[in-house]
């Protein structure tokens, strides 16, 4: 009798372990349960911890050793991919959330400038290509630090150092703070930025950076609604001083929104605490980084030869259908009638919104707190341990 053919295409869990090691955790727990079944590993990502390494293991190319600064400004080591002209780079590598100490987590403090370090590494190498991945920041300051950083690197006069303080600080941002951001942006005409995001939400409002994410990077209530404040004044004064940089083309036949509201809305501004606005004030292409990656890696030639999919990541929640990884996989399974299986730490999404999604199936490694605190003390045997009982549901 022959087999099941399965792909596996997880995204990394959080923290506990990268896309890589989850797909080898599910793929060597299915072939021990099921060893008749033929397993493919195909480790994605959304733009977020992981973008790199992926694309390197799929694309080759020469990864380049930098030195940036962290959220609370201490050097830390990363590394951008090089591929001919263009160059990958990881935002979450420079202002990830696991480089800040649990106990100095404070969004309205914490700085993108690192971001902006990594691509102007990329620009000095040559690149006239650079596609930047989003997500799993410790930031919410709109990408003000990570102008600051860019500008600092390049020998510019750049935006001032009030943006390098944290979100907090964008609130009493004047002009003369912003002086230098034209000249910024004129610098990177010639190169094709393209921003590679987690998730599709925008920057401002109730499933933007602040409301929807900085309470997990240790913001409270009060000061998600300060940093709320504080962005909405930063887009103002940022987009004011671009002036006809960034007004849309009534010619063109766009709509008469202002350029605020233009790239406040658009879907990704959001993603990495508002990293998303901060590059397209700079002309950046904002693109689903899920759908990047799926791209680049074949995903779809892969799912339409194989029986079953499974992809996962380490809490499958609202945001897992913003963009994620799981939602991307799911959408081009059912192109190809093949069914979608998650497996998560957790699943916090029910079975509407999963049939909604085009998921078939979704199986949580822990379903009480004290079953979620013994995968996180074994990510690897655990997820594998879920694995194997979602084989026997699946393999013939």
């Amino acid at each position: 009798m022959h087999g099941v053919r399965v792909l596996i295409a997880p995204d990394s869990f959080g923290s506990s372990l990268t896309a890589d090691e989850a797909a080898r955790a599910i793929a060597g727990a299915w072939r021990s349960t099921a060893p008749q079944d033929e397993v493919t590993e195909c480790p994605l990502s959304d733009g977020g911890p992981g973008f790199v390494a992926v694309l390197h293991a799929s694309l080759g190319g020469e990864l380049v050793a930098v030195t940036v600064t962290s959220p609370v400004g201490v050097p830390v080591p990363a590394v951008f991919l090089r591929v001919g002209t263009t160059a990958y780079v990881e935002s979450a590598q420079a202002i990830g959330l696991p480089l800040v100490p649990a106990e100095l987590r404070d969004p309205t403090r914490t700085s993108s400038r690192g971001a902006g370090e990594l691509v102007a590494a990329a620009l000095d190498s040559g690149a006239r290509r650079i596609v930047v991945g989003l997500g799993g920041s410790a930031t919410n300051d709109g990408g003000a630090g990570a102008l600051v950083g860019l500008a600092r690197a390049l020998g510019l006069d750049g935006p001032g150092d009030l943006l390098d303080s944290g979100g907090g600080s964008l609130g009493s941002v004047t002009p003369h703070d912003l002086a230098g951001l034209r000249d910024l942006r004129d610098r990177l005409r010639e190169v094709e930025l393209v921003v590679a995001t987690d998730v599709d939400v925008p920057l401002l409002g109730l499933h933007g950076a602040s409301a929807g994410f900085a309470p997990q990077k240790g913001a409270t209530p009060e000061q998600a609604q300060d940093l709320e404040r504080a962005l909405g004044h930063f887009a103002h004064a940022a987009t004011a001083a671009l002036g006809d940089a960034v007004r849309p083309d009534l010619l063109a036949g766009a709509r008469t929104t202002s350029a605020t509201s233009r790239l406040t809305a658009g879907p990704g501004a959001g993603a990495a605490g508002g990293l998303g606005f901060g590059l397209a004030l700079l002309g950046a292409r904002l693109v689903p980084g899920s759908v990047f990656v799926a791209d680049a890696v074949g995903l779809d030639a892969l799912i339409a030869d194989h029986d079953v999919v499974v992809t996962g990541e380490g809490r499958f929640d609202w945001q897992s259908l913003h963009g994620k990884v799981a939602s991307e996989v799911a959408s081009r399974a059912l192109a190809h009638a093949v069914p979608t299986v998650v497996v998560a730490g957790e699943v916090l999404v029910g079975r509407r919104e999963l049939s909604a999604a085009g998921i078939t199936a979704a199986y949580a490694v822990g379903e009480s707190p004290e079953q979620v605190a013994a995968a996180l003390a074994a990510p690897a045997e655990s997820l594998a341990a879920r694995a194997a009982r979602v084989a026997r549901t699946w393999s013939r």
